[in-house]
């Protein structure tokens, strides 16, 4: 039977005793079914994972007791961001669940000119809570013991003002320039519009800050699909794929 892994924003160590957090521990009680003597492997995103076996389940927490610790780290040697323009809908959800299972480093939402989702006050908060848990549970399916950064979201001068040292790259479909597959790079960003795509006045300002042009081919790719081909590639030309 598969062992589950779930994630806790809490300190482990090995025979350390932990009481779980309520949704994780009612997705183990309630949803899983779980009980006494089970075994669960446990992360908090620090690297490495702990097999830990149920002690008791109550209505709000389920306790583990910690045994073995594997420090097995399956991060790429790529440092990846991706910086995404935020979309409607599920598709941001999708973006950010694909690109957490192929490996990025950090995923910074941005604001750009089309972009139609408006965030502010609490609502942003509810939302960053919410993209936060869709990385979570996506570190936890694809077996990841660390967690990609998500940064709060940003406009796009302000991302190209702090953007990280290393190649930077904006999705430009009407160019024809692709990745430099013959270089070998450790820091890539990769900048990609929302629905719709970035402005010329938006791809000239990212190409006067340092961004190289990249397509994907002739074909116009959805906000959904083009982070996920370029990180992709990125992955295979660089990582570890």
């Amino acid at each position: 039977m598969r062992v589950p892994r779930i994630f806790t924003d809490q300190p482990l160590a090995e025979g350390q005793t932990v009481a779980l957090e309520e949704a994780p521990s009612r997705h183990l009680g309630k949803v899983l079914r779980m009980t006494a003597g089970r075994e669960v492997l446990v992360f908090n995103g620090q690297g490495g994972e702990h097999l830990g076996r149920i002690v008791s389940v109550e209505k709000k927490a389920v306790t583990l007791e910690l045994t073995d610790f594997d420090p097995q780290d399956r991060e790429s040697p790529l440092d990846l961001e991706l910086a995404i323009g935020v979309s409607r809908g599920d598709r941001m959800d999708w973006v950010l669940q694909k690109a957490t299972e192929l490996g990025v480093s950090r995923i910074t939402p941005l604001f750009t000119e089309r972009t139609e989702v408006k965030l502010k006050g609490e609502r942003l908060e509810k939302k960053l809570s919410h993209w936060r848990q869709v990385i979570v549970s996506a570190c936890e399916q694809c077996q990841r013991n660390r967690l990609p950064s998500l940064a709060d979201p940003a406009t796009l001068g302000s991302w190209l003002d702090n953007a990280p040292a290393g190649r930077r790259f904006v999705l430009h479909h009407r160019d024809s320039k692709g990745l430099p597959a013959e270089e070998a790079l450790t820091q890539v960003s990769l900048l990609v519009g929302p629905e719709g795509g970035l402005s010329d006045e938006e791809i000239e300002q990212a190409r006067a800050a340092g961004c190289e042009p990249l397509t994907l081919g002739p074909r116009v790719l959805r906000t959904e699909t083009a982070p996920v081909a370029a990180v992709s590639l990125a992955q295979y030309l660089w990582g570890d794929w």
